[in-house]
C-alpha cells in the first residue's frame, strides 16, 4: 500500500509539474495576404544573396532603428553598412523574416511583425525575464559545456532565463543560458537556441500599394 501511494504521489506530482509547462509553437499569417507573401519570399531570397540595394528599396524612408530616436534610411546605413559582406545584419535579418510571424491592426494599419517569438509572445510574461526555445528537440545539457550530459530536451517551451554565460574571449557574445522551464526543470542551453521576444525583430506595413519594412529594432 505504501508503495501504491508512493507511486501515486509521483505521477500526480509530475503530471502537475508538466501541466505548468508553455510553450510558443511557431506560426506563420503570411500567407493570410497573398502580396505580402510575394513580397517576403522575395526579400527572403534577396536577403540570402546579400542583395543590399533590394533591401534598400524596401525600407520606409522613417524606418525606425532603435529606441533612442533614430530613424530614417541613412542612419540604417550608417548602423549595419549592409554593404559590407560581413555586415551582422544579413544573419539577424534571415533569423527575423524566416521564422513567421503574424499580422496586428494599429490604428487602422495593417502590419505584420517577424518572427513569431515577438508577434505571439505572451503579455503576462516579462519579456526581459523569459525566453522561447527555438527550436524542435534542443539539447539541455547539465552544464555549459557541448560535452556535458544531456539531460533532457525541450520543444518551443517557454523559459526563463536564470544565468548568462559570455565567451571567454569576448564578453559581448553570449555562449550559453542556464534556463528553467515554468514545469521547473533546469539546465543549459546554446545561446542559439532560446530566443528572447525583446531580440531583433521586423515590421512591415503597406505603404501607397507597396510593403515597406519600417521597423528593425531590438530592446523595449
Amino acid at each position: 500500500m505504501r508503495a501504491f501511494l508512493f507511486l501515486f504521489f509521483v505521477i500526480f506530482g509530475f503530471c502537475n509539474l508538466s501541466a505548468q509547462e508553455r510553450f510558443l509553437m511557431p506560426a506563420d499569417e503570411a500567407k493570410n495576404d497573398a502580396s505580402f507573401f510575394v513580397f517576403r519570399t522575395k526579400l527572403i531570397e534577396a536577403a540570402k544573396k546579400r542583395d543590399a540595394k533590394y533591401v534598400l528599396s524596401i525600407l520606409d524612408r522613417n524606418i525606425t532603428n532603435n529606441f533612442g530616436g533614430d530613424g530614417g534610411i541613412e542612419d540604417f546605413k550608417d548602423l549595419w553598412k549592409i554593404h559590407r559582406s560581413d555586415s551582422e545584419f544579413w544573419r539577424e535579418f534571415l533569423l527575423v523574416i524566416t521564422n513567421g510571424g503574424k499580422f496586428n491592426n494599429e490604428d487602422n494599419r495593417k502590419i505584420f511583425y517577424a518572427p513569431y517569438t515577438f508577434a505571439s509572445f505572451p503579455d503576462d510574461l516579462d519579456s526581459f525575464t523569459f525566453s522561447v526555445i527555438f527550436g524542435d528537440k534542443v539539447n539541455v545539457r547539465s552544464s555549459a559545456d557541448a560535452k556535458s550530459p544531456v539531460v533532457g530536451s525541450l520543444s518551443y517551451n517557454i523559459v526563463e532565463i536564470l544565468k548568462t554565460i559570455r565567451e571567454e574571449n569576448n564578453a559581448e557574445k553570449i555562449s550559453w543560458y542556464k534556463i528553467k522551464t515554468l514545469g521547473g526543470k533546469t539546465g543549459f542551453v546554446k545561446a542559439e537556441f532560446a530566443r528572447s521576444p525583446t531580440d531583433y525583430r521586423a515590421g512591415f506595413e503597406k505603404k501607397n500599394g507597396k510593403w515597406k519594412m519600417t521597423a528593425f529594432i531590438a530592446g523595449d
